[in-house]
């Protein structure tokens, strides 16, 4: 069954609603659209080599899709906030338990004409399946090296239970269905309960057509839905999350990877559990994010008994335990309810629980209009629920961000890209349209030129990977030493604590220590790499800008080349990865009593915390430093292939024969598009310069 259009769905009311907290976002898509206009005259004015660039450019622009990943405690309501935020109330399965739930990412679409939904569903290759099954997952891991031998059979018992349902559910397909995808034309709630909620008991009969709740649940690592959004202006992308307390932390680093690659994170939390010092594991995630980058929404407001004294409370309580377990102290914080919203968006908040509804009006009463809601008319029951839901006000954090933090960067480097594109046209045509006879091409030769700039940017390109090299080597460097020093002062401070307490007292470390010293590595490695590339755009631009005075006789006004920014790199989010000493319980007691002699003990916390902290260091280096050098590098090479493709232009027009310049002159000579081509230069230097 087709999932219908969403404009045939969604009604005026609706539409109103989910359009309420966005409007900042409508500011990106006119500066995307000016941005676009400009990328348009670009084409029209220059050669095939500017067409082509331009349209590279586009494409980016095009398929700009910043995202949001949500996070929370299990039972906060997270997965129905994420369906009042895309406006289909009972679209993902909202009670679904944690170990069977996967990384759900909503892609939405603004409207537009023969827009179909799909939907992508991957499943875990046999490695990843192979580390749950074989021991217990992260879990597994911990429980293993730290010697908890009872711990670590119930987890296999649990784990046996898992594959053995899994097989029930799949049969011969299980083992062939491992590393696929599947794909399809639409998507509607049943299709998506089959991959991502864990379906009913095994007993019971199956449903017709083989459609049965949770079917390829427990294997299905992510899943991608495609949708249009009624009223966006821009692309967005919602992912819901497991929940923080995953079993095995099977999905804890797909969350971690999650959180990293949307640069902005909504925390989910229940109004009646708030944040509390229980929920390390959750601080831990992001402590290492950006306050800017950080939302936090209380959810169910809808459940306490007077929520204009309580939230304060609340809001105080947040801010404490953040402060205390070094969280981030100045996120945005909102309370709300995804239950009012989603009977806003049904179109009967009379529907809702008397108490629920009693809380609302109580607190309709007595608050101000939430941000993002004042142009809705809260004296009407719908739009009333809207408003005080939370949601205009979580709409517009979100837009606010998108549009001054990554909408900004996106516009920035494409402005940069079509203003060196544009400037080289206009470059070019002034090489055209001046006299043959008396032209000044410089002291280089036509091959000279070409030898000059090809080795400028191969030069240029090695010179910044030998940079990035040196500033890797140094990195790992210095996350091994820190890794050393923090087992050095934590084996003696477990010596003094054995001489002082003796062998029948346990004895924990706190691993805070590590996780700042490996956060101030990762500060160290961000401004090594954003000065590197800015040290090596701002030096090929130099010698470029001096090759094209030498080559086509044009000074710095005639053809300015606009750098681009280096990029962002990305927060060092798996520190907030769970190790061992993170965990507390009877596993420490057995690890004690199973050692003899102060040299064992030592000798055995060194083996164990070594082997939990490698992957910090190695997770850092080879995945976030290496993916920086890759992006930074990247970038630079669009840099300078766009030189390339500029003085490509200028050279063919240095050369071209008296009837190539008629040709020329005739064709780029009309005022319409000289002016066009003025026009877009007026709104690329503007985009660019912000």
């Amino acid at each position: 069954m087709n999932v219908m259009n969403i404009s045939d769905r969604v009604g005026f009311t609706e539409a109103r609603l989910l359009a309420a907290g966005f409007s900042e976002l409508h500011l990106l898509a006119e500066d995307a659209d000016r941005l676009l206009s400009a990328l348009d005259a670009i084409e029209a004015a220059g050669d095939d080599n500017a067409s082509r660039r331009a349209a590279r450019v586009r494409r980016q622009i095009e398929n700009f899709e910043p995202s949001v990943t949500m996070i929370g405690q299990i039972k906060s309501g997270k997965t129905t906030l994420v369906n009042a935020l895309i406006g289909q109330t009972e679209l993902l399965p909202a009670d679904v338990n944690p170990w069977t739930s996967v990384v759900t990412s909503l892609h939405l679409h603004p409207e537009r004409e023969g827009f179909e939904n799909t939907a992508s569903f991957r499943f875990f290759d046999e490695g990843e399946w192979d580390r749950l099954v074989s021991g217990g997952g992260r879990i597994g891991e911990l429980a293993s090296r730290a010697g908890a031998d009872e711990e670590l059979e119930k987890i296999k018992e649990q784990v046996a239970q898992m594959r053995e349902k899994s097989m029930a559910r799949l049969g011969r397909k299980f083992e062939m269905l491992l590393g696929q995808q599947h794909d399809y034309g639409y998507f509607d709630q049943e299709l998506v309960e089959r991959y991502v909620c864990l379906g009913d008991d095994l007993d019971e009969p199956e449903a017709p057509g083989g459609h049965e709740q949770g079917r390829f649940a427990d294997i299905t690592k992510s899943a991608d839905l495609q949708m249009q959004r009624a009223a966006l202006p821009v692309r967005l992308c919602v992912r819901d999350t497991p929940g923080v307390n995953d079993t095995f932390l099977m999905r804890e680093q797909i969350t971690i990877r999650a959180i990293r690659d949307s640069r902005l994170c909504v925390v989910v939390l229940s109004a009646h559990q708030a944040l509390s010092s229980t929920d390390l594991a959750l601080i831990r995630l992001i402590a290492h994010v950006k306050s800017r980058d950080v939302l936090i929404f209380v959810n169910r407001i809808d459940e306490l008994s007077d929520p204009s004294t309580q939230i304060p409370q609340i809001a105080e309580s947040i801010a404490e335990t953040l402060e205390k377990h070094k969280g981030p102290q100045d996120a945005q914080v909102i309370f709300g309810s995804a239950l009012w919203a989603c009977a806003a968006l049904e179109g009967d908040p009379g529907n809702l629980p008397p108490s629920s509804r009693a809380a609302l009006e109580t607190y309709a009463a007595g608050a101000p209009v939430p941000q993002g809601a004042g142009n809705l008319d809260v004296e009407t029951p719908v739009e009333m629920a809207w408003a005080f839901s939370g949601l205009p006000e979580l709409q517009s954090a979100i837009a606010e961000r998108v549009t001054n933090g990554v909408g900004a960067s996106m516009l920035h480097r494409a402005a940069a890209s079509g203003l060196n594109l544009a400037n080289g046209v206009a470059a070019t045509n002034l090489i055209g349209s001046a006299d043959p006879s008396g032209r000044d091409g410089g002291d280089l030769t036509a091959r000279e030129a070409r030898a000059r700039m090809d080795g400028i940017v191969a030069d240029a390109g090695a010179a910044l990977k030998k940079d990035f090299d040196a500033i890797l080597d140094s990195f790992s460097e210095r996350m091994n030493r820190v890794q050393d020093s923090f087992l050095e002062r934590a084996t003696s401070s477990l010596i003094v604590h054995l001489e002082k307490f003796g062998e029948q007292s346990p004895w924990t470390y706190d691993p805070a220590g590590l996780r700042v010293l490996l956060s101030s590595s990762h500060k160290v490695l961000a401004r090594k790499c954003t000065a590197a590339f800015d040290k090596a755009v701002r030096e090929a631009a130099e010698q470029i800008s001096e090759l094209y005075a030498r080559a086509f006789g044009l000074g710095p006004d005639d053809i300015p080349i606009t750098l681009p920014r280096a990029p962002q790199v990305p927060p060092p989010v798996s520190l907030g990865r769970t190790i061992a000493l993170d965990l507390q319980g009877s596993w420490w007691k057995r690890w004690w009593l199973q050692r003899k002699g102060y040299h064992a003990y030592a000798e055995g916390f060194v083996e164990l915390i070594r082997a939990e902290t490698d992957p910090f260091v190695q997770e850092l280096r080879d995945d976030l430093a290496e993916g920086v050098r890759t992006e930074a590098c990247e970038e630079f090479d669009s840099f300078l292939n766009e030189q390339l493709s500029v003085f490509a232009s200028m050279a063919q027009m240095q050369d071209a024969g008296a009837d190539e310049l008629a040709a020329f002159v005739s064709e780029n000579a009309p005022r319409e598009r000289n002016e066009q081509l003025k026009t877009a230069l007026e709104i690329l230097n503007g985009l660019a310069a912000r």
